[in-house]
C-alpha cells in the first residue's frame, strides 16, 4: 500500500496557511510550519495526521537543519508572509528588508533545500502570493516589489523544474479576511469588515484543485478575487 503524500504548509498557525492544511489533511500528511509552538500544537492535534514543524524562516541554517531528513515531498505550499506598508518616502530599509526576506528570500531558500526531496516525489511547489503581485500601487512599493519577485521566483522554478517532474503554480488571492487584513484596514484607516473579503478556506480550496490536478494538466497561475455584494 502506497504512502500517504505528505505536504509541508509554512504559515500554518493560521489565516490562509492554516485552512491550506485542514484543506490538505484528509488526503496528506500534514508539516505545519510556522513560529507559533503554541498555536502550531493545537493545530496538529486537530488534524487526523499532521505534525508541528516550527522553524524560523529567516534563519539559514535553522532551515538547513529543520528539512533534514525530509527526503520525500510531494506538496509545498508557501503561505507565511508579511505585509509592510509605507511610501516610498516614509519606508525605511528594514520594512523593505522585511517584506523581501519572508516573502522572496525564505521562499527560495526552502525550495532549494528541497528539491530534491520534491524531484523525487514529483512534487508541487505552490506560491501564495497576492493580487499586489500583479499591481503595484501608492503605500504598497515595498510588499508589491516582494510579491513580483516572488512572481518571477515561480515562473522561473516551473521552468527549470517541470522536465524534474515538478508542478510550480502560483495563487494570486485578492483581499483575504485574516489578522493580516484587519492590521492593514488599521494602518490604511478603514473598518474591517471580514464580509467583503475572500475567506481562508476559499482560498485553500483553490490550493487543493491545483495539487489534485490531473497528471496531464499543470496549473500554472490562479487569480481570487471577492465576489462583489
Amino acid at each position: 500500500m502506497p504512502e500517504t503524500p505528505l505536504a509541508l504548509v509554512t504559515g500554518a498557525s493560521r489565516g490562509i496557511g492554516a485552512a491550506v492544511a485542514q484543506a490538505l489533511a484528509p488526503t496528506h500528511r500534514v508539516l505545519l510550519g510556522g513560529r507559533d509552538t503554541d498555536a502550531l500544537a493545537k493545530r496538529a492535534a486537530e488534524l487526523p495526521d499532521a505534525r508541528s514543524w516550527p522553524v524560523e524562516l529567516t534563519d539559514p541554517h535553522a532551515l538547513a537543519s529543520a528539512v533534514a531528513g525530509i527526503d520525500r515531498l510531494d506538496v509545498l505550499v508557501h503561505s507565511a508572509g508579511v505585509c509592510e506598508l509605507g511610501t516610498v518616502e516614509a519606508s525605511d530599509t528594514e520594512s523593505w528588508r522585511l517584506n523581501y526576506e519572508v516573502n522572496v528570500l525564505a521562499v527560495v531558500e526552502l525550495t532549494r533545500l528541497l528539491l530534491p526531496a520534491l524531484r523525487a516525489a514529483g512534487g508541487h511547489v505552490v506560491v501564495i502570493n497576492s493580487g499586489s503581485g500583479w499591481n503595484a500601487r501608492a503605500g504598497w512599493g515595498g510588499y508589491a516589489a516582494s510579491k513580483f519577485a516572488a512572481r518571477a521566483f515561480a515562473d522561473t522554478l516551473r521552468q527549470e523544474e517541470e522536465p524534474n517532474g515538478l508542478r510550480v503554480t502560483s495563487i494570486y488571492p485578492g483581499r483575504t479576511a485574516t489578522e493580516m487584513q484587519q492590521a492593514i484596514a488599521t494602518v490604511e484607516g478603514f473598518e474591517y469588515d471580514a464580509d467583503r473579503y475572500l475567506r481562508p478556506e476559499s482560498v485553500a480550496e483553490a490550493v487543493l484543485a491545483a495539487v489534485t490536478a490531473t497528471s496531464d494538466a499543470h496549473p500554472t497561475d490562479v487569480t481570487l478575487r471577492p465576489r462583489r455584494r
